[in-house]
């Protein structure tokens, strides 16, 4: 259209509207869906665009991840993604029976880091008491990848107690001793059949994790959780054995196989 026959238009339909012959109520809808319309557009892009990059490689033939671009992270002690939280304070307190055992099992994000190969990171102690008497005392090693929020797990100090005294380091092991390197515990960028290695330390520890779900609803003594994610374990070293995990959004583990969770405490900047 020219735009000497627009402006005529223009006029035309000013003229009928004003002498009340043409009510533009079609042309108003239209522009209101063509909002609505822009608008969820530009949500979905920017949904999309905002997505977390991955330190996952891509490059891999096996179906289980067992390499991390982490010369391209920033790795930090202290940090969090949406189901694993790095910051001091924070703590999990969950319990059940094993066997008719009654087993309570404490996870505490602790204000201590150290070197592990190199890398500053952040210690989480889990402490497991069985039918009262302490069990086993670990002190686990994370960081979190500022870029993805992807978070690897660099070893375990481990130790095993029997009468109050440490019977076993069973199952310690650190990132750089041995050829062992870290896993990913969590990555920042979940879905359904993500298939990955946490712990890469050959002949000690081997375990993994495929994500089976996103969507569970768990109920626990601490409360009842929905968009639950879960994951099954695996490890090399006992084939045919399974576990299942279920994280929180925002809590992070409310049921490690029969141990449910009880009470939590965030971390003060949560």
């Amino acid at each position: 259209m020219t735009q000497a026959k627009l402006l005529l238009a223009i006029t035309v339909i000013t003229l009928l509207v004003v002498s009340g012959l043409f009510i533009p109520t079609e042309i108003e809808v239209f522009g209101q869906e063509q909002l609505e319309h822009s608008t969820n557009k530009t949500s979905s892009f920017n949904a999309v665009t905002q997505e977390p990059p991955t330190s996952i490689s891509t490059n891999q033939s096996s179906a289980w991840i067992d390499s991390f671009n982490l010369e391209n992270c920033d790795l930090t002690s202290t940090g969090a993604n949406t189901y694993f939280i790095l910051d001091p304070g924070y703590q999990l307190v969950l319990e059940g029976q094993e066997d008719r055992t009654p087993i309570q099992m404490t996870i505490t994000v602790l204000n201590e880091t150290k070197l592990v190969n190199g890398t500053e990171i952040r210690i989480v102690e889990e402490r497991t008491i069985e039918d009262g008497d302490l069990a086993e005392i670990s002190d686990n090693y994370f960081a979190v990848c500022n870029q993805t929020k992807d978070i690897f797990y660099f070893g375990e100090d481990t130790d095993f107690y029997k009468d109050g005294k440490i019977i076993s380091h069973n199952g310690s092991w650190q990132a750089g001793n041995d050829n062992a390197r870290a896993g990913m515990i969590m990555p920042g960028k979940v879905e359904v059949g993500l298939k990955y290695y946490q712990e890469l330390a050959k002949g000690i520890d081997e375990g993994r994790a495929e994500i089976v779900s996103l969507n569970d609803v768990i109920d626990t003594p601490a409360g009842k959780f929905q968009q639950v994610l879960k994951t099954e374990e695996t490890t090399a070293l006992e084939p045919g054995e399974k576990e299942y995990k279920f994280y929180a959004p925002g809590i992070g583990l409310i049921q490690d196989d029969m141990l449910k969770l009880v009470k939590y405490k965030l971390p003060n900047n949560s």
